[in-house]
């Protein structure tokens, strides 16, 4: 999926993003303390909080204010790709199986599920008493219905299986059959894009169901605003017993990081999406404040757009890769929040390689040595398009503008608005941009797909990187059982990206979420959203 701090889900998703992340599993940073793990999601009270009394227990109600730095445009979980809609969709939508903050794969609308020795038929069995949120039970043939929508629709997050049939065997037992085996299928189920709506849209047009959205989700919509605000409140059918706690919860658009940061110092809301890293100390040691984190399934990345007469000529993108110092880049502008990339996929994603791969690593010599090589021996002039309200993206793009003036290359920086950053980028409007890509699924696949097949919605993340020998080694691994075999495809197939460079993974952020110290039960999940059913709020 996109991610959509300062781009898009994430990530696409990639391919999915998000992109995303994707890994998710545990912590990048290391640290020892427990808000800042990837095995223990939940915000705690920073340290002056924890000096003082301990608080009574927070009562349920009240209502969660989270800031935003983009606006909910659908809810059309078919349609849908970017995080600024993905976080918000999984909210009223829920899927047969879901992964957890750790990123493993659990059952959440289905009680079991099996799968056949042949990979070929999926069974999955509902929950006892399982309602929609106006009431009505949810049956096989909501599934059905849902799963056959998504065949047809397609979008960007497309059901990549060769699926032979989606069959309701009675009003709880779903049995999904596949032409021919496909190792990421269950994973992929726990995307939002496959979440459950009632059979042909609860008796309403498509139009008017997606503008008054009805699933299983913890949260309905109230009041959206798709250039703002949107207002959701506690779904009283929801199937966890008592949950969610809190009465509503509110996204509130907020495109400004300094504004975002003094919002929540001043308790206007009560956590902020997609903590600047370069925010998170200061975060975490205020006096009301601490920072929730989890490790990702996200790379930040410098895309190139190969259809661009530069960035088509392999010896400029190798070139731009070796004047670059990754390393130096993540330790100045993470804080610690992050690992400096080698892989395209993060470490907290299965056969990333990143033990093995040789990368093209920071020499400045064997930069200009290379560049030399390229129909461009003298350099050029270029730009580098970024979203605007970003000072981290802002500050990577005067690094990277540094990086390439030290061999000839003049980088002019485009910022822009984020809107216009989506339309420009999806349009092939640029030659090289920042953004992150991130899984929505802890599988390699979920980025790899997004990011490597000239033929899938992206078209490679728009920069329509083609090779032959990378699109048969992702559909091989597709197909190839976990294990040995399907990690040596993988490795192969990242040492070409390595070497080709059609983008730069620069690092893996952990995710950062800044919240009030009086907040408990914030689920941080890998790919960037929140569990947000079990939050209460304290005084």
């Amino acid at each position: 999926m996109i991610n959509l701090k300062s781009s898009l889900r994430k990530t696409a998703g990639l391919g999915t993003l998000a992109i995303l992340f994707v890994s998710l599993l545990s912590g990048c940073s290391g640290s020892a303390n427990p808000a800042e793990s990837g095995n223990n999601a939940q915000a705690s009270s920073s340290p002056a909080a924890a000096q003082s009394a301990a608080p009574a227990e927070p009562a349920a109600g009240g209502t969660f204010v989270y800031g935003r730095p983009a606006s909910v445009t659908s809810f059309d979980l078919h349609n849908q790709i970017t995080s600024n809609n993905a976080f918000a969709i999984d909210k009223v939508f829920e899927s047969l199986v879901a992964f957890d903050s750790k990123g493993e794969i659990t059952d959440q609308l289905a009680q079991s599920h099996t799968i056949s020795e042949d990979g070929l038929t999926y069974t999955f069995v509902l929950r006892d008493g399982l309602k929609f949120s106006n009431g009505t039970p949810v049956t096989a043939a909501d599934a059905v219905f849902s799963l056959e929508r998504h065949l047809k629709v397609g979008g960007p997050l497309a059901i990549s299986a060769k699926v032979d049939t989606v069959k309701a065997q009675d009003d709880k037992t779903l049995v999904i059959t596949l032409k021919e085996p496909y190792t990421p299928f269950i994973s992929e189920l726990s995307n939002f894009s496959n979440g459950i709506i009632p059979k042909d849209f609860g008796g309403v047009s498509e139009e008017e169901f997606f503008k008054k959205p009805v699933g299983t989700g913890p949260f309905v919509v109230e009041s959206w605003d798709p250039a703002g605000d949107v207002t959701f409140t506690k779904n009283t059918n929801y199937w966890k017993e008592g949950k969610p706690y809190i009465d509503k919860l509110v996204y509130k658009l907020i495109q400004d990081d300094s504004q975002a940061i003094n919002q929540l110092k001043a308790g206007s809301v009560n956590a902020v999406e997609a903590l600047s890293l370069q925010n998170a100390g200061e975060i975490k040691n205020g006096a009301d404040t601490t920072v929730a984190t989890n490790g990702s399934w996200v790379t930040e990345q410098l895309f190139f757009n190969t259809l661009d007469k530069h960035f088509s000529d392999i010896h400029v993108r190798r070139a731009l890769a070796l004047a670059l110092d990754r390393e130096g880049l993540t330790k100045a502008l993470t804080f610690g929040y992050a690992q400096t990339a080698k892989s395209l996929l993060p470490p907290t994603i299965p056969y990333n390689a990143n033990d093995t791969l040789k990368t093209l690593d920071f020499d400045t010599a064997a930069a200009k040595a290379e560049l030399a090589k390229s129909a461009f021996p003298n350099g050029f002039s270029t730009k580098l398009l970024i979203a605007s309200g970003n000072s981290t993206r802002a500050q990577e793009a005067q690094i990277i503008q540094a990086a390439g003036q030290s061999i000839g290359i003049k980088i002019e920086i485009e910022s822009v608005e984020l809107a216009t950053f989506r339309e420009r980028f999806f349009a092939y409007d640029f030659a090289a941009m920042l953004n992150s890509g991130q899984a929505d699924s802890p599988e390699a696949n979920s980025i790899l797909a997004f990011q490597t097949d000239p033929e899938g919605f992206s078209k490679s993340y728009w920069t329509h990187y083609t090779n032959s020998e990378v699109t048969k080694l992702l559909y091989e691994g597709q197909k190839t059982a976990d294990g040995e075999g399907r990690a040596a495809i993988y490795s192969k197939l990242l040492q070409i990206l390595a070497d080709e460079v059609p983008y730069i993974p620069l690092y893996y952020p952990d995710i950062l979420i800044g919240a009030r110290s009086s907040v408990e039960g914030l689920m941080v999940l890998p790919n960037g959203s929140l569990r947000l059913e079990d939050v209460r709020i304290g005084q």
